[in-house]
């Protein structure tokens, strides 16, 4: 860790090795800020870079991440190289004191303006689960699953920050046993735990991206709550895929982390059969060791390893534009639900209770199959960092309210 004039915790989540980014406000200063939050405090860089003349200072003055996002690879590394010398390099510290405000004093934002949202479906775990609650006599992946990563456009315009309550949705639902259809509040009203990649550089319709230039066109990461309606969703998706039962709400934690912050949780992705085609092979440590915690109402429920995802990011990004389709800056790709071996691992309501034939249990006696009014769930990681160290992700929170 680098020696710093701060006065930080040698455990704290967010130490000179992390610097991620996002926007804040305080009370009696509505106007947003972009910060980086460091130790129990957020720098407010959009200050400290008027404050040191910095030239990347007009970058940092819309309140959202997007001109800094679209800024590309060398801009990133400027900021991030700038941040780290002002907070270790005593001669800044006089200037740059005040302008650190403690993290219980500042209110998040969502951190950029997000252009499209494309969410995937690469646990096979959570394939696999689903398919056997769903389809119970078939133990298979849908025919095209290890052929290419499966994935949906969703409702960029519902993509909301952190905190932000989640209103019960209404729709249409047709139970199995029901002989018609009826209309009304989602009685099966779920979550899924994931990780989202952050698009910064934009590239020109008509030409693919290969999964070799994916750091040049993807700024960072964040977590993503992919809020679902079961039951709407189970009457509704034939044959189009997800509409109302997804679009209604997904929250994004506050806290972008650059790709560079997350050097040391590169890992191996795992095996993939039948080799893919081409445009989707990889080289090198592609994966990322991410460790989320899924907590209801502040209990801990399930722990998902990001590991163990099928197919990667740079995967993704490469599978969502070899037709051509082109990339926008502030543009949003989620992992779909992060799912790892185990029970205590499952990223979904749906696994966790089996489709609600299995529900489980809370401390104090009660148990849940699926989201009541008033519950809270909380979505947090972190990943490996220098040193033994662990890189905070932040979390992302939503309560649900009566429709």
């Amino acid at each position: 860790m680098n020696v710093t004039w701060l006065d930080l915790a040698d455990d704290t989540p967010f130490g000179l090795d992390n610097l991620p980014y996002g926007a804040f406000s305080v009370a009696g200063a509505p106007a947003r800020r972009i910060g980086v939050p460091v130790g129990d405090r957020v720098l407010d860089l959009t200050a400290a870079a008027a404050e040191t003349a910095a030239a990347f200072a007009p970058l940092l003055t819309a309140g959202v991440l997007n001109p800094l996002l679209a800024a590309g690879p060398g801009t990133w590394r400027d900021v991030r190289e700038s941040v780290r010398e002002w907070l270790t390099e005593p001669r800044y510290a006089d200037r740059l004191r005040p302008h650190l405000v403690p993290l219980t004093e500042v209110t998040t934002h969502l951190a950029f303006e997000v252009a499209d949202y494309v969410d995937f479906y690469s646990s096979e775990h959570h394939a696999l689960n689903a398919g056997k609650i769903f389809r119970p006599d078939t133990t298979e992946l849908p025919p095209n699953w290890k052929h290419l990563p499966i994935g949906y456009h969703g409702r960029a315009g519902t993509v909301v920050a952190s905190g932000t309550p989640v209103v019960r949705p209404h729709g249409q639902r047709k139970p199995r046993a029901a002989e018609a259809p009826s209309f009304g509040p989602s009685q099966r009203l779920d979550i899924e735990a994931e990780v989202g990649f952050v698009v910064g550089v934009p590239s020109a319709a008509g030409t693919g991206v290969s999964t070799a230039d994916f750091a040049d066109h993807v700024f960072g990461v964040c977590l993503v709550n992919d809020w679902s309606a079961r039951d709407i969703q189970a009457w509704e998706y034939q044959p189009l895929g997800p509409f109302l039962g997804k679009s209604f709400a997904t929250s994004v934690s506050p806290w972008i982390v650059p790709l560079a912050a997350l050097e040391h949780a590169r890992v191996d992705g795992p095996p993939q059969d039948p080799e893919p085609f081409e445009y989707l092979r990889t080289a090198g440590k592609q994966g990322l060791d991410l460790t989320l915690e899924i907590r209801l109402n502040g209990h801990l429920v399930s722990s998902p390893p990001f590991a163990s995802q099928y197919w990667t990011a740079p995967q993704q990004l490469a599978h969502m534009t070899v037709n051509g389709a082109s990339l926008r800056t502030g543009d949003l790709f989620a992992s779909g639900t992060v799912t790892g071996p185990e029970r205590e691992q499952r990223g979904s309501f749906l696994e966790l209770s089996w489709g609600g034939r299995e529900p489980f249990e809370l401390p104090g006696g009660e148990t849940r199959s699926f989201l009541e009014d008033g519950d809270e769930v909380v979505i947090s990681a972190t990943a490996p960092g220098p040193g033994g160290t662990r890189i905070g992700m932040g979390e992302v929170r939503g309560t649900v309210v009566p429709g």
